[in-house]
């Protein structure tokens, strides 16, 4: 039986406590126990990236934001989509988690963050979003297992209506945003259209042949006049 290994443990400002594991080759993120996260399954956090950049990946100085670094695989893939004169911002609450990223001998993210196009802020994605208004024409947050199964309740404010009211201000009047959530979110999806996004849901397996299927919410402002009234919200 191949071992499984702690290779690193870190405590968010919350309290929660984030842990690194290893297992046969495989490297997962867990909050208190839970897995969030893992090499082996993450078609999910590659699509979060696809579904909003691939639509502006002819355009110049592309600016996207990233909430969560997580194992690096949505950076990966928006780095993959995104032209070389683009700027990718990408906020993490808990410095360990880019250590862990950066360490060449997990061969996570190392790359991707050493990319000239990639900034780490080190802090909560809701101070970005605050101070970048009209910036974005992309946002990708994965933050959590969603609104309504939140592993970290200091995440909670990004689901209610001032959060998205934020997010929705820091987007180019017709950029996108994607959430990621471990299950269908209606009453979350509703909650975008009233925030004046046009809105669709896809369903993503969590491995291209194997495992249960996440859901990514996808929100795009659909005029210069949507732009405005969510930016005096």
């Amino acid at each position: 039986m191949k071992k499984t290994e702690k290779l690193g443990e870190a405590t968010s400002p919350d309290g929660s406590v984030l842990s690194l594991i290893r297992h046969d080759g495989a490297y997962t993120i867990r909050v208190n126990g839970v897995e969030l996260m893992s090499t082996r399954r993450h078609q999910s956090e590659t699509a979060l990236a696809t579904l909003v950049c691939d639509p502006i990946a002819e355009s110049a100085g592309a600016r996207v934001l990233i909430g969560g670094l997580g194992l690096g695989f949505t950076l990966r893939e928006a780095l993959r989509i995104l032209r070389p004169d683009a700027v990718v911002d990408v906020a993490e609450l808990v410095p360990e988690v880019v250590a862990w990223n950066r360490e060449p001998e997990f061969g996570l993210a190392l790359s991707e963050l050493e990319d000239p196009r990639t900034t780490v802020h080190m802090g909560d994605v809701a101070d970005l979003l605050r101070a970048n208004r009209g910036v974005y024409d992309a946002i990708m947050l994965d933050v959590d297992n969603g609104p309504a199964s939140l592993i970290t309740k200091g995440n909670a404010g990004l689901y209610r209506e001032l959060g998205i009211a934020t997010a929705v201000a820091a987007l180019q009047p017709r950029g996108r945003i994607a959430y990621w959530s471990a299950q269908p979110e209606p009453k979350f999806a509703g909650s975008l259209r009233g925030a004046g996004l046009r809105v669709a849901e896809h369903s993503i397996r969590a491995h291209v042949t194997s495992g249960g299927y996440y859901t990514i919410l996808v929100g795009e402002r659909t005029s210069a006049r949507t732009a405005q009234r969510a930016e005096h919200d």
